[in-house]
């Protein structure tokens, strides 16, 4: 199987063969045209991987072929030849769109290792388009799955500051409703989404390593700072940072993100030395921001920097009418993630779902529905046997309805023992808690790091 195909385009005939011949004996298959017009009719009836052509030929010349072939097939790399070569002329062909410019006569390897890399460029931005464009389609905002009025007002107000790239943002929500997947929606659909998006939760790093984690450090900085480091800041570059749960963040914390906010400079933690910053910032909390300014767990300066833009995302038991519509979304997900059927869900299981508070919200029904299409055969519809829902549960927090706490823990008889016993009560509480490890903590009457050592 040949490597590629190329058109090759030459008034003079010799030169025309020569070419053809060097180029299949090292793999490759040829398509040959003595001027420009004719390269056309050929690229127009056949799949071309690269065109490589003399400059000067009557009918149509090299340059005029170059800027029709840019006009209809901009894709296609193009090298172009000549025997009168100028460094203007180079610079033309260049500007133009070629990939690269060579003088007759050629030099076989010269040219080969030219046609070889002209390929492998036209390869790699090929996948990198493709590569923009399953992005873009993973993280749109067509994507988020929603019938709710309020909902949609949120997309959209999202969807319109995407495009102002250096706006800060602030997303409200309570845990579960899909903050970081709004985030990663508008940095996709803006102008920074070729770069990175780099999202930090500000909850799950302790305290004293947090600024390291933002800003980096250089040597010697702390004891087991044995080497300069980067931060996130550093490494979101010119893209997005997403500091998710910045509520939970100190407030020594606080006020070097307002001076980035404000001036967009840092220091690495031992340094003096100034690093600057472009990259767009959005936040996110399940904390009422306000009652903290009031209580002074949050500064206010802070507060009003990162709210200049606010998005509150409603929690999924205002938003009943959704449930339906996200739980055959979760089901199309499955299907092909499991390779079952899963033909849908039963009257008596969608009941017992729209009965349910959701206090996990989107991230919980999306757990509870790989739950349900894991214990399905696939032939069936999701039954209320398959679904997992601990109904005692209150709307919020780890409070239950009077008369106590009731947890159902169902383990196979295999897998029983008290580590599995000890991840279901800390998954259930973190359920109950709407994913809130803080307030599971409390629940459970231990330390929340808990959560952190035996991920759930």
């Amino acid at each position: 199987m040949s490597e590629a195909t190329i058109l090759l385009v030459d008034d003079d005939e010799i030169s025309l063969v020569t070419l053809e011949t060097t180029l299949k004996m090292n793999g490759f298959a040829c398509l040959l045209a003595c001027n420009g017009r004719e390269a056309l009719d050929m690229l127009a009836k056949n799949a071309v991987d690269l065109v490589v052509t003399d400059q000067q030929m009557p009918v149509m010349d090299g340059m005029e072929l170059l800027k029709e072939i840019k006009a209809r097939h901009g894709h296609i790399p193009f090298i172009m030849l000549t025997a009168f070569g100028t460094i203007d002329s180079a610079v033309l062909s260049i500007k133009e769109g070629a990939n690269d410019y060579m003088q007759k006569p050629f030099d076989p390897p010269a040219l080969l290792a030219t046609i070889r890399r002209s390929l492998t460029y036209s390869r790699l931005s090929e996948e990198n388009t493709k590569l923009k464009d399953q992005l873009n389609q993973k993280f749109s905002f067509h994507t988020i799955v929603t019938n709710s009025k309020v909902m949609r007002k949120a997309l959209e107000d999202a969807e319109k500051v995407s495009a102002v790239p250096n706006t800060t943002v602030a997303v409200y929500g309570e845990s579960g409703t899909g903050k970081e997947v709004l985030a990663q929606a508008i940095h996709f659909s803006g102008p920074r989404m070729a770069d990175r998006f780099v999202a930090v939760n500000c909850a799950s790093i302790p305290h004293n390593l947090l600024e390291s984690e933002l800003f980096g450090h250089v040597k010697g900085a702390f004891t087991g700072a044995d080497r300069d480091r980067d931060g996130k800041f550093a490494y979101a570059q010119k893209g997005t940072i997403f500091l998710d749960e910045i509520g939970d963040a100190p407030l020594e914390i606080q006020g070097k993100l307002l001076r980035v906010l404000q001036e967009r400079v840092y220091e690495k933690v031992g340094s003096n030395k100034q690093v600057k910053t472009e990259c767009r910032v959005i936040v996110a909390t399940n904390r009422d921001l306000k009652a903290m300014v009031k209580s002074g767990a949050f500064r206010e300066d802070l507060f009003h920097r990162i709210n200049s833009f606010p998005i509150l995302l409603p929690p999924l038991r205002e938003r009943k009418e959704d449930i339906p519509l996200l739980v055959n979304h979760f089901l199309e997900l499955f299907r092909a993630e499991f390779g079952k059927p899963l033909p849908g869900v039963s009257g008596g299981a969608m009941e017992r779902i729209l009965a349910y508070p959701w206090p996990g919200n989107i991230r919980e029904l999306k757990n509870c529905i790989e739950r349900a299409a894991i214990l399905s055969s696939g032939d069936e519809p999701i039954l209320p046997r398959h679904l997992i829902i601990n109904e005692g549960a209150a709307e919020k927090g780890g409070e239950a309805a009077e008369g106590g706490i009731r947890m159902a823990i169902d383990i196979p008889k295999e897998r029983f023992s008290m580590d599995a016993v000890t991840d279901e009560v800390l998954r259930q509480a973190l359920e109950r808690c709407g994913n809130n490890k803080s307030k599971a903590a409390e629940l459970l009457k231990v330390d929340r790091t808990i959560f952190y050592r035996r991920p759930v």
